[in-house]
C-alpha cells in the first residue's frame, strides 16, 4: 500500500489544506465540552444568564466553524482519491498494454480486469478514508485524553480502560478476519473469469446443451465467495454491538463516579459533562480507527495485486531506439528457430529456417497443431524464441524499438478484431492519418465496400464491441483492410480468409496483388487453394519444416502436403493438380 502513496505526490498542496481543516476541525469541536462545563459551572450554578448567552453564542460559532472545515475536509480527500485513482487506474492499463502475451497469460485476463477495476476502488476507497481519518482520528484521541486530563484527572483511569478493551477487541477481529481477505479477492477473480468465459462461449454452451454444468461451475463458486463473505460480514458486524456496549459503559461508568465525586463538590458537575463528551470523542476516534482497520487490510491486498502488475517487468524487452539501420528491401528471415511454451515438455517449433522476401509470397500448411499460428506471431514478437534469430528487413528483431517494428507490419488475426466506433475508425486504426480516398480504396481492395455501402450511415456506420453486429466475414475484411490502410512492409494474414466464400477469397487476393507487390506477404491458411499460387510454401508437421517449394514442387515431394491436397480436392481435382505438377495420381 504504501508503494502506492507516490501518486498523492502531484496532489500534496491540497493534501495539505486537508490537513490544516482536519486540524482546525478537531480543535473547534474540542473546544465545545469546555465551553458547556462553563455555562454549567459560571452560567447556571451562578444564574448568570448573559455568560449563558454569551457562551451560546461561541458555541454556534465553533460548531459553524467546524462544519466548514468538514466539508472542505470531505470536498478535497473525495477529489484527492478520485485523482489518486484516475492516476494509478491509468499508469496500470499502460502497464498492462506493455506485457508480452506471456504475462498477460501469468495472470489471465479476468485477474487483470478485476485488478483494473474493484482493486483500485479498494485502494481508491481505502485512501480516501485515510486522508478523512487517519489525521483526525489520532489528533482527535491525543487532544481530548490531554483535555479530559486537566478537566477530571480523578476519571481519567475510564478512558484508559475503554481503549484497552477496544484495542483488544480489534486486534482479535483483524487476526481472524485478514486471511481471508485474500481468499475473497482470488475467489472475485474466479467469478470474473467464470463470467467472462461464459459470456464469450455462450454460443457453444447453448449447441452442447451445457447450461446446467456451467450453471453448478459458477454457482460452486458463488456459494463458496458467499460463504465466506458472510463469515467476513458476520465477524465484522460484531464490531457496532461491542463499541455500542463499550461506549454506554463508559458512559455510565463516568455518571456514576463522576456523582459520587459530586457529593464532596457540586461544581464538579460542569467537568463530569465535559469529561463525559471528551471521552466518548476518544472513543469515537478509536471507532474511526476501525473502520480503517477493516479497509485497510483489503485494500493492502488489493494493493500487492496492483504492485504485483506494475512490478513485473516484461519478458520481452524491446530497446528504447532501433540499434542499426534495416535494409530498405522489406524482408522476413528466420534461422534455426526453436519456440517452447513456459513449462511445456516439448517444442512447438524445431530448427525452422526459411527467407522471405519483398513481393513474394510465403504461405505455411500444416495440421491443426503443427505451429503454423505460433511461428506467425514471432514475426511481430508476441512470443520470444527460445533458440535461433529472426531478421527483419535485414536487422535482429531484438534490436528493434517497438513502434519502429510494429509500423512496418500489417498484422491480421486469425479471429477478427473489431473496436466500437465506426467503420472508419476501425480501418484507420493503424493509419489515422490516412485520407478519405486512402480508406476507401483499402476498404475496396478488402472487399469490405460492398458491404459498408449499403450500411445506413456506410463509413460512419456504428461497430458495436468485438464487431458483434457484423458478420464473420464483415469483420475478417474490415481487419484486413485496416492491415491495408497501414501500407507496411510486412503482411501477415494469420488464416485470415477462413471466414470468407471461395469467390471473395479469390477477389481479394487478385486485388492484394498490386498493393503488395513491394512488400513481405505471409499467411497462414488450411486451404490449398488460398496458397496454391504462393511463391513459396512452407509445409510443417509437429513443428518442425517438412517441406518448402512451390504447389507444385510440394505435390511431388512432400508426402504431408500431398495428404493435405488429397483431403481438400476431389478425386478428379487432385489427378489433375498432379498432373499438372509432373507427378503421380
Amino acid at each position: 500500500m504504501l508503494k502506492l502513496l507516490r501518486y498523492l505526490k502531484p496532489y500534496w498542496w491540497q493534501v495539505i489544506i486537508l490537513l490544516a481543516m482536519t486540524g482546525l476541525q478537531v480543535w473547534t469541536l474540542l473546544q465545545l465540552p469546555a465551553i458547556m462545563a462553563s455555562i454549567v459551572n459560571d452560567g447556571i450554578m451562578m444564574q448568570d444568564t448573559a455568560y449563558i448567552w454569551q457562551s451560546g453564542v461561541k458555541i454556534v460559532l465553533f460548531a459553524l466553524i467546524a462544519s466548514v472545515a468538514a466539508f472542505i475536509v470531505n470536498y478535497f480527500s473525495a477529489r484527492i482519491g478520485m485523482g489518486f485513482s484516475r492516476d494509478l487506474r491509468n499508469d496500470l492499463f499502460k502497464q498492462i498494454l506493455s506485457l508480452s502475451i506471456t504475462d498477460i497469460n501469468d495472470f489471465s485476463t479476468a485477474s487483470l480486469i478485476t485488478r483494473t477495476t474493484n482493486d483500485i476502488s479498494q485502494v481508491q476507497q481505502a485512501v480516501t478514508m485515510c486522508l478523512m481519518m487517519l489525521i483526525r482520528a489520532p489528533l482527535t484521541a491525543i487532544l481530548a485524553i490531554g483535555q479530559a486530563i486537566a478537566t477530571a484527572p480523578d476519571m481519567t483511569w475510564i478512558i484508559a480502560l475503554a481503549v484497552g478493551i477496544l484495542f483488544v477487541l480489534i486486534v482479535i477481529i483483524m487476526v481472524i478476519v485478514m486471511p481471508k481477505f485474500k481468499v475473497i479477492q482470488k475467489l472475485t477473480d474466479r467469478i470474473t473469469l467464470l463470467t467472462r468465459e461464459n459470456l464469450t462461449g455462450l454460443k457453444v454452451i447453448r449447441a452442447f446443451n451445457n447450461e446446467a454444468v456451467e450453471q453448478r461451475r459458477f454457482a460452486r463458486t458463488n456459494h463458496e465467495y458467499t460463504r465466506l463473505a458472510i463469515v467476513v460480514d458476520l465477524i465484522m458486524s460484531l464490531q457496532d454491538p461491542l463499541i455500542s456496549l463499550v461506549m454506554n459503559g463508559t458512559s455510565i461508568v463516568c455518571v456514576w463516579v463522576g456523582v459520587s465525586l459530586m457529593v464532596n463538590d457540586i461544581s464538579y458537575l460542569g467537568d463530569m459533562m465535559a469529561f463525559l463528551q471528551y471521552a466518548m470523542q476518544v472513543i469515537m476516534a478509536f471507532l474511526f480507527l476501525t473502520m480503517l482497520f477493516v479497509v485497510l487490510p483489503r485494500a493492502n491486498v488489493s494493493a500487492g495485486r496492483i504492485n504485483e502488475v506494475m512490478e513485473r517487468k516484461p519478458k520481452i524487452a524491446w530497446k528504447s531506439e532501433t540499434l542499426g539501420k534495416p535494409d530498405l528491401s522489406p524482408s522476413v528471415e528466420f534461422d534455426k528457430v526453436d519456440f517452447s511454451y513456459a513449462k511445456a515438455e516439448e517444442k512447438v517449433l524445431s530448427q525452422v529456417s526459411f527467407v522471405a522476401k519483398a513481393g513474394e509470397t510465403t504461405a505455411f500448411i500444416g495440421s491443426t497443431g503443427s505451429g503454423k499460428s505460433t511461428l506467425i506471431n514471432l514475426v511481430p514478437r508476441f512470443y520470444e524464441p527460445t533458440a535461433g534469430k529472426i531478421k527483419i528487413n535485414g536487422l535482429d528483431i531484438q534490436n528493434y524499438a517497438q513502434k519502429d517494428l510494429m509500423r512496418r507490419i500489417g498484422y491480421v488475426p486469425q479471429r477478427g478484431v473489431l473496436f466500437s466506433g465506426t467503420v472508419k475508425s476501425n480501418i484507420m486504426f493503424g493509419a489515422p492519418e490516412l485520407s478519405e480516398k486512402q480508406m476507401h480504396e483499402a476498404a475496396r481492395i478488402a472487399q469490405a465496400e460492398e458491404f459498408v455501402e449499403k450500411l445506413d450511415k456506410k463509413y460512419d456506420s456504428h461497430i458495436a464491441q468485438g464487431g458483434s453486429n457484423v458478420s464473420g466475414g464483415q469483420k475478417q475484411r474490415l481487419s484486413i483492410a485496416r492491415a491495408i490502410a497501414k501500407d507496411p512492409d510486412i503482411y501477415i494474414f494469420d488464416d485470415s480468409f477462413s471466414a470468407l466464400d471461395m469467390k471473395t477469397d479469390a477477389k481479394l487476393r487478385n486485388a492484394l496483388k498490386p498493393v503488395t507487390k513491394n512488400a513481405v506477404t505471409l499467411i497462414v491458411a488450411q486451404r490449398i487453394s488460398t496458397i496454391q499460387d504462393a511463391d513459396q510454401i512452407i509445409v510443417l508437421d509437429k513443428g518442425k519444416m517438412v517441406g518448402k517449394g512451390k504447389h507444385s514442387d510440394l505435390l511431388r515431394s512432400c508426402e504431408v502436403y500431398r495428404q493435405i491436397a488429397q483431403s481438400q480436392l476431389s478425386e478428379q481435382e487432385f489427378a489433375k493438380e498432379m498432373k499438372k505438377g509432373g507427378g503421380r495420381a
